[in-house]
């Protein structure tokens, strides 16, 4: 019997094989209680009517889905149409998912939220609706991002959030995420973990789905308004997986649509200096989930290396290798040098200053655009700008600011 993706995940919170929950005993009856109160929350009318208020007056959906004439020109191919969560409050897709769940724990009770971040879109996403909400905020960095990333840490203590720098481990979002459970195994009483990716232990994969699939639900209608017909390609970029599920999910079921996530191929496949999961990893248990994880012959977890801070995550969500493993979604690998050509090609075609992340996936979709017909259509989710990323962009490029 063909499995629909409305129907995923199943009662134990699991895609396919992948899923479920690998965590400690005494988490599990939070984890339960979370999910209680989010499949409540789905069902309550108010909650829908409050979240879609915020989104709109205060994050500012819908974004524009945005013909990218020029680029399209010089490629020479497809028509490329950008998704420009660039546009939203926070200049990021992390806004989406923070706002649903700040008003999950606001409805819960509790006054304490910590996250973890990478590139800290999701640190600053988290500390403006608690600080929105009024609610207490610590956010859990790894201590290279808070060197590669100082300008979101700067605007996270601004809006009132204490960052804690992580100094064990590779330093990266990794081990942001073991400290913020660590925290949440501590203080479940008080605390809400607001995880911001589609990994982790259910509920948290197909919750933070949920929350970002309005990206896709908007490009859905967009397209139609604007062609009169589904696209062929989506393309996102994909580290844990938010924006890529974010967009896709409402596609799944147009079997023509092609759905492409782009991963980090760091300094190239062929070297262990990549994030690609999907592409190079094995099946595996990290933060509490079965998934690709990139990890060697004896189960412990790499290191990974990206050019961008938000890609630098050795897993993926389980969802996502679901669709690898069925083959309803296809992915590939960009490395750092052609990240920074996408980049670049963005910036001086269209006048859009994309995110790193982003960037992985601007190469890929001007790649594709020029070798499929005019006829065809590519989305490509623009999942964020890139100002916090011009220290790192010059340094790569040899230019001093």
């Amino acid at each position: 019997m063909d499995i629909r993706p409305a129907d995923l995940p199943d009662a134990r919170g699991y895609f396919g094989r992948y899923g479920g929950r690998f965590v400690p005993e005494g988490l599990v009856p939070c984890l339960d209680e979370l999910e209680d109160a989010y499949r409540a929350a789905r069902k309550d009318e108010n909650f829908q009517k409050v979240l879609m208020h915020l989104l709109t007056s205060y994050a500012g959906r819908p974004t524009p889905l945005y013909f990218a004439e020029r680029l399209t020109e010089r490629c020479g191919g497809a028509r490329i149409y950008l998704k420009r969560e660039d546009l939203a409050h926070t200049g990021a897709h992390k806004i989406n998912n923070a706002l649903g769940q700040g008003l999950l724990a606001q409805r819960m009770g509790k006054r304490r939220v910590i996250a973890e971040t990478g590139a800290g879109q999701h640190g600053v996403a988290t500390a403006t609706v608690c600080a929105k909400l009024g609610m207490d905020c610590v956010v859990y960095m790894g201590e290279e991002d808070v060197h590669r990333q100082s300008l979101n840490v700067f605007r996270m203590k601004l809006l009132g959030a204490e960052v804690r720098p992580v100094t064990s481990g590779t330093r990266t979002l990794k081990d942001a995420i073991n400290e913020a459970i660590r925290d949440w195994v501590t203080n479940v009483e008080t605390t809400f973990y607001l995880f911001g990716s589609v990994v982790g232990p259910h509920p948290y994969p197909m919750m933070v789905r949920d929350f970002q699939s309005i990206i896709g639900r908007e490009a859905r209608e967009q397209i139609l308004q604007l062609e009169g017909r589904l696209p062929d390609h989506v393309v996102a970029c994909t580290g844990g997986g938010s924006n890529s599920m974010g967009i896709f999910y409402p596609f799944l079921e147009d079997q023509d649509v092609r759905l492409i996530g782009v991963e980090a191929a760091g300094r190239g496949l062929e070297t262990v200096e990549h994030a690609a999961s999907l592409s190079s990893g094995q099946p595996g248990v990290l933060h509490g989930s079965l998934s690709y994880l990139l990890q060697d012959q004896w189960g412990q977890v790499l290191g990974t290396h990206s050019i961008s801070a938000g890609l630098d995550y050795p897993s993926v969500g389980p969802e996502l290798s679901y669709y690898k493993d069925t083959g309803r979604a296809s992915f590939v690998a960009v490395d750092d040098r052609q990240t920074l050509e996408g980049f670049e090609s963005l910036c001086k075609w269209e006048g859009i200053i994309p995110a790193l992340e982003s960037a992985h996936a601007v190469y890929h979709a001007t790649s594709l655009a020029t070798q499929r017909p005019a006829g065809e259509i590519i989305i490509m989710n623009l999942s964020g700008r890139g100002d916090k990323d011009m220290g790192t962009v010059a340094g790569a490029l040899g230019v001093s600011l």
